[in-house]
């Protein structure tokens, strides 16, 4: 099993650590790949010349959350490897939506960006609302880490080779086991 995060934040838009620290981290807390996801409307061209491809035997992605619009503004990780490119539905209970909202969003969202998967966890914190089988996308957890202290709190198994495009291939069949420390509590307005 390899063990990654999908969503993550460095010095390069929002984050506190640089994409170097930020890897360290990973790397010590036993990592096979971490995506690095800054906010598109903050990336700067070039901001990841520099950052190796691999770290210390550590997969490194160079991906973007992206800001969409659909009735307000949404957020999607776009993380790709060499062939293959994963779409992400960014912490949906950060939006408050209830599952019906959810899916009419998500509907919207798809006539722009396709979307593989759904994280089901908010800043790390799993959000079990939205695991559920009506909402028929592979589930991801992440940590969506700004600070160091984030790092970790929830990430992805997955039984595959170490290779970039088998991981994304193995995440959008539905073969990642979304892993966190705790659950989130969420305002009642959410679940209806």
């Amino acid at each position: 099993m390899l063990k990654g995060a999908l969503h993550t934040h460095t010095t390069k838009s929002d984050g506190m650590l640089t994409p170097l620290e930020l890897l360290r981290v990973y790397r010590d807390l036993g990592f096979d790949f971490v995506a690095l996801t800054d906010h598109d409307f903050l990336l700067r061209p070039g901001a990841y010349d520099g950052v190796p491809d691999e770290f210390e035997g550590m997969l490194v992605f160079k991906g973007v959350e992206l800001t969409v619009f659909a009735r307000g503004y949404l957020h999607v990780n776009r993380i790709a490897g060499k062939a293959e490119v994963l779409h992400v539905f960014n912490h949906p209970a950060e939006y408050g939506f209830s599952v019906p909202q959810l899916l009419e969003r998500l509907e919207e969202v798809r006539r722009s960006v396709p979307i593989d998967a759904l994280e089901i966890t908010q800043k790390g914190f799993y959000t079990p609302e939205y695991d559920l089988p009506e909402i028929e996308l592979p589930k991801v957890a992440s940590d969506d880490a700004h600070t160091r202290e984030a790092c970790g709190r929830a990430w992805i198994e997955v039984p595959c080779g170490k290779d970039r495009d088998e991981i994304l291939r193995a995440i959008k069949a539905g073969g990642a086991r979304p892993c966190y420390r705790a659950t989130a509590t969420l305002t009642a307005h959410s679940t209806q």
